[in-house]
């Protein structure tokens, strides 16, 4: 069985100094964790030869496939707002690109696949834990109908890497519609390298966003992607935990997982990222750090947008400045249905503040919360029991002027509130049996994300929060 794969690869058609071409390194005993079937179909690669010899090399950086233009690509970037004018993918390889069974294009990398020149002292290589974390999560975000990056298969390296401890070597296949970055945009603009700037915008215009048509079209989507992302996060109690401009993908899709977490009990300061010490990426704060990454997107097209830069200043500050009313349409767009609201009047986004301060004041499960709108059961989710009817009393009135039927209205709600989402002791717990040796609460994890909307009996315990001893109070980050 031959192991053909369709690239056709244009980042790697871009000037030299965009990326440095390298293979990966070698692993000594690669042998497969985990391969998404369905992926790669979608993708045009045949599961049955990824999951042979050759595929497995293949899926561990020991054997580069035809066609492939194996690289590691540069970038920039703000991280806790301190610029870093060069980053770059410290251990990670792009083999290449393909298109989809739908015309859409992909990238293809391999994470963990050994040092590069941007390795800044690290060793290049991922280790176990952060690869099943990023395989869960990604594809949980994927059935969640939420942009991401995806999880085609996970390897274990037969090699032991070091942090705190002696670890199992791992590497993560991802997906992406690119990883392109704002801190790409950084790394040239930090180098007043107009000409490099425009070949990028240009690239991501034509891969992107055909129907921007210049660099303002640009900035203009990636703010209106990047706001309907933000709010999708919100709606399923999503904490990236590291918003740094160089984890912020150009193509609106969530990447570079990282110390994510979702929430529990809810309250809109929660930060889990032990590295966020200033709560700079809490929960509620993810809408401001999106505008102000945005900020520094605008000011590296500034030269793209008008030669004047007085006036290229003026017009990036108007789009700019339409990013908060365009986000609360967009959290208004993702929270209404949460309720059971197919209409929209004045008073929507000050009734479900009202039901969040509530589940804030006693930390409320988030997800079980809203899910338990749908079937008449909130009220049990908290203790202030007279404060929640008179919220309820306010929310059936608003419900009686929605023209959706009951029936429709709770088909939405179910459609609208997750059963399951990646909770942070069921990810820890799935990794610490995998290291030792046992997958089975892995494969039953990721099995259950795959459906997050259907009440299944079977994996009922999989929707409870966590006991005290369970709960994840920290996230660390995987390098």
């Amino acid at each position: 069985m031959t192991l053909q794969i369709a690239f056709d690869n244009s980042y790697a058609r871009l000037p030299d100094r965009f990326f440095t071409r390298q293979d990966p390194v070698p692993v000594r005993a690669p042998a497969l964790i985990k391969l998404n079937a369905g992926l790669a179909e979608a993708l045009g690669l045949d599961p049955a030869a990824l999951a042979t010899e050759a595929g497995i090399a293949m899926l561990a950086g020991n054997r580069v496939p035809d066609g492939a233009a194996p690289l590691a690509q540069a970038y920039a970037g703000h991280q806790f707002g301190g610029f870093v004018p060069q980053l770059g993918d410290g251990r990670a390889i792009l083999l290449g690109e393909v298109v989809d069974r739908d015309g859409r294009r992909c990238d293809i990398q391999l994470k963990g696949a050994g040092r590069t020149p941007y390795s800044r002292m690290g060793d290049g290589r991922a280790w176990l834990g952060p690869v099943l974390r990023e395989y869960i999560v990604s594809e949980a975000m994927h059935a969640l109908g939420i942009p991401t990056t995806r999880a085609l298969a996970a390897v274990t390296t037969g090699e032991d890497v070091f942090r705190e401890a002696r670890l199992p070597g791992a590497v993560l296949t991802r997906v992406a519609a690119s990883h392109i970055r704002v801190g790409t945009f950084q790394f040239f603009a930090a180098r007043r390298d107009t000409e490099a700037l425009t070949a990028l915008a240009d690239h991501v215009i034509a891969r992107h966003y055909p129907e921007a048509g210049n660099a303002l079209g640009l900035f203009e989507a990636v703010i209106a992607a990047q706001s309907r992302l933000v709010a999708q996060w919100m709606g399923v109690g999503f904490i990236h935990g590291v918003m740094n401009t160089d984890n912020m993908s150009v193509a609106g899709e969530t990447i570079d997982y990282g110390p994510c977490a979702f929430l529990d009990g809810y309250h809109p300061e929660t930060v889990f990222s032990s590295i966020d010490v200033q709560g700079r990426y809490a929960y509620a704060r993810q809408a401001d750090i999106a505008a102000w990454n945005l900020a520094q997107f605008a000011l590296t097209l500034l030269p793209l947008i008008d030669p004047d830069r007085d006036a290229a200043v003026e017009t990036a500050t108007a789009a700019l400045n339409a990013f908060p009313e365009r986000f609360k349409s967009d959290w208004l767009a993702t929270f209404r249905p949460k309720i059971g609201l197919a209409s929209a009047e004045d008073g929507d986004a000050e009734l479900i503040h009202r039901l969040l301060d509530l589940m804030a004041a006693e930390r409320a499960d988030f997800t079980n919360s809203f899910r338990a709108l749908a079937g008449g059961r909130a009220r049990a989710q908290v203790q202030d029991r007279a404060r929640f009817d008179a919220w309820a009393a306010d929310w059936q009135a608003r419900l009686a002027r929605d023209p959706q039927s009951p029936e429709a209205r709770r088909a939405q709600m179910q459609r609208a509130n997750p059963a399951l989402i990646p909770r942070n002791h069921r990810v820890e717990a799935a990794i610490a049996a995998a290291l030792a040796g046992d997958l089975a609460p892995f494969e039953r994890l990721t099995g259950a994300l795959a459906k997050p909307f259907a009440d299944d009996p079977a994996v009922a315990d999989l929707a409870a929060p966590p006991e005290p001893a369970e709960e994840v109070r920290q996230t660390f980050c995987g390098t």
